[in-house]
Order: C-alpha cells, then sequence, then structure tokens
C-alpha cells in the first residue's frame, strides 16, 4: 500500500505548487484505500465566461489525475457566487453576472470539461443548491466566523484598502461562501489556482468549525500565455481556447518556445514525467530535435479536444502550410546518412558558407534553421526522412536520406 501511496502523491504532486498539508494528503489517502472509499476532491468554477482556453485545464487535468487515481471529483459550478463577483486579483469590484448569463456560461462549461474527465467519477454541484436555502441568521453566522482584519490579509483586499480603492461589504463574503461550498459538499480535497489560495484556506477553518476534518489544499500554477509572460488571457490575446478550429490551435502551440514547450507539457499532456525528462535529454544530446516534440505534443492537445483523426490532419496542414510559405520552388538537394552531422563542414560543402568558421558564426548569430527551428550547436542530428536547412533569408539546402 506504501507504494502505490507514494505513486498517488507523485502524480498529484506532479506541476502543483503547494499542498496543504502533504502528510494529511497520505492519511486521507491512506484511509481511502482501507475504508474502500474514493476521495471528494472539489474544484470550484465560476461561470464568468462561456469559453475554457488551455490555461484553465491545467486545474481540469489536475482533477484528472485524481480520477485516475480512482477517486471522486466535485466539479463545483458557482452559479450563487457568480452572481456576486469575485474580487480575485482585481483592482476593482468584478461586475456580478446575471441569471441568464450564469445559466448560458455553466451549460458550456459542462460541456467542454468531459473532453477532459470522465462523466462517471464526476458531480456536477451548483452551489445555489445551498446558499438560496441558507437563512439570514445562518447567514450573518458564517459572516461572524471571520474577522474584517483576516480578510485585509488577503492581498488584493490589503492593495485597495491601502490605495483607498473602494472594497464591497459583500466580497468580503465570497471567501467565506467559497469556504462553506467545501462544508456543504464535505470535501476531501480542494483544488485551486495561486491567487485562490486564501479562500482555499477559509474553507479548511470553516470544516473545522463545522466539525469536519479539514480539507487538504493544492494550488496549481497559473499558466503563463503563448508570449510566456504573461498569464494566460483572452484579454491579452496569448490564449488557446478549446474550442478553437483544430488547425488554429495546433499552429498557436507550435508558435510557443521550447522552453514554453516543457512548462505546457508537464502541466497538460499525459505523458509520464520520465517521458518528458527523456525528451528533453534528447534533445539536449541533438538527439532529438524540438520541433519534432512539439508537434507531438501539439497533436495530443488537438486530439484531447477534436479527436485523433482531426489532429493528425491539423499536423499534415500545418507542415504544407510551412513548406509552402516557407520554401522556394526549387531547392537543391543533398543525400547524407542518418546520423550526426558536423554542420559547419556540411554548409562549407554545399555553398551555403564560405568556411566553417563563418559557418560557426552564421549558426551562433541564429541564422541557422532546421524545418523552421533555429540550430542550437554545431552537431546536427539527422534522423532520415526529408528536412531542409536555411541559412540566412534565401540560401536553403534539403537533406535526404542515403538509400
Amino acid at each position: 500500500m506504501e507504494r502505490d501511496i507514494d505513486r498517488s502523491i507523485d502524480l498529484i504532486r506532479r506541476g502543483s505548487v503547494e499542498i496543504i498539508d502533504e502528510d494529511e494528503l497520505r492519511k486521507k489517502l491512506e484511509r481511502a484505500i482501507s475504508e474502500d472509499r474514493p476521495l471528494r476532491v472539489k474544484a470550484g468554477f465560476d461561470p464568468t465566461a462561456p469559453d475554457l482556453h488551455i490555461g484553465h485545464t491545467v486545474l481540469i487535468q489536475k482533477l484528472k489525475h485524481f480520477q485516475d487515481l480512482g477517486h471522486q471529483v466535485l466539479f463545483l459550478i458557482g452559479d450563487f457566487t457568480g452572481m456576486i463577483g469575485d474580487p480575485t486579483g482585481k483592482s476593482d469590484t468584478r461586475k456580478p453576472l446575471t441569471p441568464e448569463q450564469v445559466e448560458e456560461n455553466a451549460r458550456t462549461y459542462k460541456e467542454q470539461i468531459f473532453k477532459i474527465l470522465d462523466p462517471n467519477k464526476t458531480t456536477v454541484a451548483f452551489n445555489s443548491r445551498w446558499m438560496s436555502s441558507l437563512s439570514s441568521m445562518e447567514m450573518i453566522r458564517l459572516c461572524a466566523k471571520y474577522t474584517v482584519a483576516r480578510m485585509l490579509e488577503r492581498d488584493d483586499f490589503k492593495k485597495r484598502f491601502h490605495s483607498q480603492r473602494p472594497i464591497a461589504i459583500h466580497e468580503f463574503i465570497y471567501p467565506l461562501i467559497q469556504g462553506y461550498d467545501s462544508v456543504a459538499l464535505h470535501a476531501d480535497v480542494e483544488l485551486g489556482g495561486t491567487d485562490q489560495k486564501f479562500n482555499l484556506l477559509v474553507g479548511r477553518e470553516l470544516q473545522r468549525d463545522y466539525g469536519q476534518s479539514p480539507q487538504v489544499i493544492v494550488t496549481m500554477p497559473l499558466l503563463e500565455g503563448l508570449d510566456g509572460v504573461q498569464k494566460m488571457s483572452k484579454s491579452l490575446g496569448n490564449y488557446v481556447g478549446i474550442t478553437e478550429p483544430p488547425g488554429e490551435m495546433f499552429g498557436k502551440l507550435m508558435s510557443i518556445s521550447d522552453d514554453l514547450m516543457f512548462r505546457y507539457m508537464e502541466l497538460l499532456s499525459s505523458r509520464d514525467m520520465s517521458d518528458i525528462e527523456n525528451l528533453k535529454n534528447g534533445i539536449s544530446r541533438g538527439t532529438i530535435h524540438p520541433k519534432d516534440v512539439k508537434e507531438e505534443f501539439a497533436q495530443e492537445i488537438v486530439e484531447r479536444f477534436h479527436g485523433a483523426e482531426v489532429a493528425k490532419s491539423a499536423r499534415e496542414a500545418f507542415r504544407a502550410q510551412f513548406t509552402k510559405k516557407q520554401l522556394p520552388d526549387e531547392i537543391p538537394t543533398r543525400n547524407v546518412p542518418a546520423g550526426n552531422i558536423f554542420l559547419p563542414k556540411l554548409l562549407k560543402d554545399s555553398g551555403l558558407a564560405s568556411s566553417t568558421s563563418e559557418a560557426r558564426r552564421l549558426i551562433r548569430q541564429g541564422a541557422v534553421s532546421v524545418d523552421g527551428d533555429k540550430v542550437q550547436s554545431d552537431e546536427l542530428h539527422f534522423s532520415g526522412g526529408d528536412v531542409v536547412l536555411k541559412v540566412g533569408k534565401r540560401r536553403f539546402l534539403r537533406l535526404c536520406q542515403e538509400g
């Protein structure tokens, strides 16, 4: 049993920022096995937008990990809190949604999450079910469990208070309601982004107040967008929407940097971390081309939301479009054996550089690319097939495998 729990914790830990607390998580997992009772794993989503992007799916992918381990997901749609407005990370009070907006957005969310989650291991809940029936007296008792001073420990409240920007009273109630959701659902674990940590901790404290075992908290990072700098956001235009056309989704994923690719893979891919490390090491040794890894990852994500055949077609279309856009009608061809190639000599012998020293200089300057990806070292691993070398803006050479 101990080995199974270690493997479970390794999977839960993958990509997470913080687990509060890991010893409690281990005990809950042990109890779940001994009592043959799956853990109740909660994540709350306010239906504030009709469509998800892959940044949202970081959390959903972690829920899938819990399902793979045999646990039950509580996918909470905050239809009640959505009409209050969560101020998280905002400098101003967020406008509440209308009941019609909440209903439409919640419907769309339910359609999208089951592209990742197993419906048979997912309970979709709406917090209006218990919050709408909460009496005024019960709400006042709930508010009495926290002080204004404690609320002002929350970073965005603190900043707004010191800068004399308005904080509405109902915004203090929001974390209490999110915490009470954990009480109502008897959550064993709650997941959230790092920006939700304060609210998640409120849930732990309220569960203690109501005589329940406090939930374990797992916080997940906020995924960087395609620019690799800002958080993925539709308003910034650096996002990949999960309902986007497959070709557009594939192309966007191919535009990310090599470093960002591995961060995306850790958080979004279904590959084992050992496989990802092997790919990373292969790129470092020059035995694997980053473009090949990126294509495999892009195809995996497109397949998740559009199906295997569509994803394969998107990959083929991307390759065809890239070739048509980048290459002239006639390119000189050179047959070479598969394996490692000393690139400076190849460039000199093919007339693409006047000398090996000039070839090295071009490589250092980032003027040499293979199938659109800049070459990082003098050693090129040619795995066969058909690739195109580009030097500068106008010099090309197609490499084909001998035989």
